[in-house]
């Protein structure tokens, strides 16, 4: 009975489009002020206030007190997960195809979930390690890193034995609202991405969730990895 009641607790609490709203900016993995959250949903702050105390009381968001100011953020990577995959659900009929603005284009190709790589090059990446062979599909969502795998994150500069799995595992299959396919995610996803961007292969928008793909990491991937992106 508790499961069934979780289940609409929370679909209660996401389906508001204003809370939806906050929810989508914090997917970016940092904490942000009340004030920013409320500009996002465009609701007062008192109305802001309301929603994200509903959001702390229901477990899908954290605040963090810095003097005399509070910055909200998810509670978890698990949440942005179930966010992202509840994104990738869409209408039985197929709906005419809508022109994408510039900003939604750049978080279609590549963007954060949270604190890991996603969009096309987050799963460009992610197929080019199954056909390598670096990674397998395994039970419960998972991803098994190969031997060979685990060279190749080494010989990148990754230090994989550092890695410490979750109960969920080292590396997980997160479905990816735009492309519709999995995306790598778990601490190897994290640490993955950290390390492109300690590269200079990535570089993180201040002001949304978009990544910039450099030209140093559009040809790393592509010797690395044989990732042809545009």
């Amino acid at each position: 009975m508790s499961t069934f009641f979780n289940i609409s607790a929370t679909a209660f609490l996401i389906a508001d489009p204003s809370r939806a709203a906050m929810l989508t900016m914090l997917m970016d993995g940092r904490a942000h002020p009340a004030g920013a959250l409320a500009r996002a949903a465009g609701v007062s702050a008192q109305t802001a206030s309301a929603h994200l105390a509903k959001l702390r009381a229901g477990g899908l968001v954290l605040v963090e007190t810095e003097g005399r100011h509070r910055y909200y953020r998810l509670a978890d990577s698990h949440v942005a997960q179930a966010l992202e995959q509840l994104a990738a659900i869409r209408p039985g009929a197929t709906p005419r195809p809508m022109a994408l603005s510039p900003q939604q284009r750049s978080l279609r190709f590549c963007r954060r979930c949270y604190d890991h790589l996603a969009g096309q090059v987050g799963v460009a990446v992610t197929c080019a390690l199954l056909d390598q062979d670096y990674l397998r599909p395994g039970e419960d969502r998972r991803f098994i890193l190969t031997p060979a795998g685990a060279r190749w994150f080494s010989d990148l500069g990754m230090d994989v034995e550092a890695i410490r799995p979750t109960r969920r595992g080292l590396a997980r299959q997160c479905l990816d609202w735009t492309e519709r396919v999995p995306h790598l995610a778990g601490p190897l996803g994290v640490q993955f991405m950290s390390l492109l961007c300690e590269r200079g292969w990535l570089r993180r928008s201040d002001a949304s969730r978009a990544v910039l793909l450099t030209p140093a990491g559009a040809a790393g991937l592509r010797e690395t990895l044989g990732v042809m992106l545009p």
